[in-house]
This record gives C-alpha cells, structure tokens and sequence, in this order.
C-alpha cells in the first residue's frame, strides 16, 4: 500500500517508472493521481522562474532561486489534498513569491472540473502521452482535447529545442542516429567544457547521408556552435556522417571512430565458434595506452584474420588509424572510457527509447520531431558528466595543438 506521504513531491515521471501493480493502485485512488499531477504543475512553474537545477545559465538573471518547501493543500470535491508546495525567493525584493499556479488551483471552487484542466494544462507535456488514456477515463475528459493539449505543448518544446542557442563552449560532439520506423533521426550531442552532456539538434532523413547531417552542424553553427580551436567528434563509422563532417569543420574535426563498432563489425564476418575469440584479441588491442603498442597489436591481428576471412581483415583496417585518435594524441589513460566509444549517445538513445517506445504508428514528420525533441530536453536532465570532467582543459589542449599543427600541414588528416 502507498501512503499519502511517499509521494508528497512525486511527478509523473515517477508514477510512469513505477512497477504495473503500484501505477494500478494509484490508478484506483484519483486523488493521489490529482497530487503527482499537481506537482509537476507547481515544479514546471518553478523551473520556469528559477531554471533547471545545477544549470549556470538561469532566466531572469538569477534573480529567483529554490528555497526549499511548505505544507499546503488543493481541494477536489470534498477532499483536501496536502501537498508539499515549493517554495521560490526572490533577491532583489528580499522575499518570497508566490506561485501562480498553486493559487490558481486553490481559487477554482470544489465540484468544478476545471481544476482537472487546469492541472492537465499545466502539466509538463514530456510525460503527458503515456497517461492520456488513463487520465481521460478517470476524470471524464476527452481523448481529443487532451491529445490536442498534449500536440500544442509539445511543439513548444520542440520549437523551443530547436532554437535554443549554444552559449556554452563545448569540448566534444557525438553524431548518430536512431531508427523511427524506416527513417532515421540523427542526433547530435555535445560536451561542455564542463562535462555536461547536452542534446543539441536532430534531423529526420532516410538513411545518415551527409547532406542531411550537413544540414545538422550547419544548423548547430548558425546557433552558436564554436568550433574555430578544434572539436573532438565521435562517431560509429558511417560513411555518410564521417563526409558531413569533413564538409562543414573540415582539418578542425579530430574524429574518433568507435572502437566497440568496430570490434563488433569485423567479427560480424567471423563464425559463430571463433567470434569470442578475436573479440578478446580486439577488446585488449583497444585498451593498451599508447599509440604504437595498439597500432601493432591490431596490424598482428589482422595478418591473423587474413587467412581465415580476408573480408573481416579488410573491415579492420578501414579507418583503423581513427579509432586510434585517442592513443595517437596521448588522451587515452584519461578519457577513453567517455570518448573512445559512442557510448555516451547510445545511452541517450536507449533512455530517449523509454519515451517513444510504445508509439505504434508514425504518422507525420510534426509527430516524430515533437516526440524526440521532448524525450531529449528529458533525458537531459538525467545525464550524469563524463568521467574526468575536471580535467578537459587537458584535452581541449591537445586537440587545440593538433589543429595548429594541421593548418602548418606538419600532420595529415587521417
């Protein structure tokens, strides 16, 4: 049984993640459905005034901040629901502001449903669309006019994605894309100097060609993308990608192919009874430090593979010297575990597939773009800092040196 105090703050993030029996209980009680929606309300209010958490770039110039929490209560019909209600101080006039949204929802008269509209209205639409249909059989509201809520909201987001400016420095660009029903939508994400990851932009295209990921960076440049030092990018090694990349940053891209993809696709070629094997042999190839030491191991592996599959012996010679970039510029040791694979991006496609996952049917290029805007501004907020993020000054200034030394021509671009 879930008591009224174990979701006190709780949103509708939290009742999505729950196991099947907890959502069917709190399915039974509306009330406590009533509470978890009127939190997001309240917390997308404040958010707004006071910006996202451990965010530096803060609206209203920092004037507001979160200070912490109060008891309150909403009345539906003849019950009083206690919530917790944030509490928001503002600086420049030494004291506390109210929240509007809370004094909305305590203004409309019991017995009136339009404080389940209110309530709906004001809730963040990311994770609107998994509860729709149960919010419009539990509270008697149409499907139509909350699906129309939910479109309206969510092109905002999008709209709002997809302009934001990238005021921040970023170290580090990861490029790959995520199948949607026969078409693919490439996503870029960037890291800051800081060590955040951020979703940047996506584009809709039938397969990763370079024009449409052209199209991509070239959006993220007229948005603020600063790249005249160098940028470290990673990608899985696609051809398309890897010629857009070329195009638009040209000798100022370092490139690092993923080593896992590459370990992955020339045992792909291999039989099922050797594959564990050469996988080993790649993997350990992969984690030696240096440069010269791992450039000899993979060339001794590939003199093995070419008597027993020459395809596979081809694939790992292909851009082999680019899955090397992080030996080749002393960077391995320290960030090889956040940059030498796409991990980092794999694991924002896998948590933007929590969100999208249970779409049956695509039916419009607005739906795709509005779905995956929305999971991404989502994931984002969950994205925990690379690993050593405190140190990547170190790498800005290797990659910043192998720029300089390219524009001398004393180094070729691989």
């Amino acid at each position: 049984m879930i008591k009224s105090s174990e979701i006190s703050r709780e949103k509708i993030g939290w009742m999505l993640s729950q196991p099947i029996k907890v959502k069917v209980e709190l399915l039974s009680h509306h009330l406590q459905i009533c509470r978890i929606m009127v939190n997001s309300m309240l917390d997308q209010e404040v958010e707004e005034i006071c910006g996202q958490r451990y965010r530096h770039d803060k609206p209203h110039c920092g004037r507001y901040s979160r200070y912490g929490y109060n008891p309150g209560s909403v009345r539906l019909g003849p019950e009083k629901i206690p919530i917790e209600v944030p509490r928001v101080y503002d600086k420049e006039e030494q004291k506390h502001k109210s929240l509007e949204s809370y004094q909305a929802v305590r203004e409309i008269p019991a017995q009136d449903d339009r404080i389940m509209k209110a309530v709906l209205y004001g809730l963040s639409t990311r994770d609107y669309e998994g509860v729709i249909g149960q919010l419009a059989e539990s509270f008697g509201l149409s499907s139509s006019t909350v699906s129309r809520a939910f479109i309206e909201r969510s092109r905002e987001q999008m709209e709002a994605f997809e302009q934001r400016k990238l005021e921040q420095d970023f170290v580090a660009l990861f490029i790959d894309g995520k199948a949607l029903s026969r078409e693919q939508m490439v996503i870029a994400l960037g890291v800051t100097d800081k060590g955040q990851k951020v979703p940047l932009g996506v584009v809709q295209c039938g397969s990763e060609n370079a024009l449409s990921v052209v199209g991509l960076l070239e959006d993220l440049i007229d948005r603020g993308l600063k790249f005249d030092r160098g940028i470290l990018i990673i990608i899985d090694g696609s051809k398309g990608i890897r010629k857009a990349i070329e195009q638009v940053f040209g000798n100022l891209a370092v490139v690092q192919r993923c080593q896992w993809h590459k370990r992955e696709n020339v045992v792909s070629y291999l039989s099922e009874d050797i594959q564990d094997k050469f996988r080993n042999k790649l993997q350990t190839a992969y984690q030696i430090q240096t440069y010269k030491h791992a450039h000899e191991q993979l060339m001794e592996i590939h003199q093995e593979l070419i008597p027993v599959n020459r395809s596979a012996a081809n694939s790992l010679l292909e851009g082999l010297e680019e899955t090397l970039t992080l030996q080749r510029l002393g960077l391995h040791m320290l960030f090889h575990s956040s940059f030498s694979t796409t991990n980092c991006i794999e694991n924002l496609n896998s948590q933007l597939y929590k969100y999208i996952r249970k779409i049956k049917r695509w039916v419009s290029s607005d739906q795709r773009y509005r779905w995956v805007a929305c999971g991404l501004i989502e994931v984002e907020q969950k994205m925990r800092k690379v690993n050593n993020f405190k140190i990547l000054y170190k790498m800005s200034e290797v990659i910043e040196k192998e720029v300089i030394l390219r524009k001398q021509k004393l180094i070729k671009v691989a």
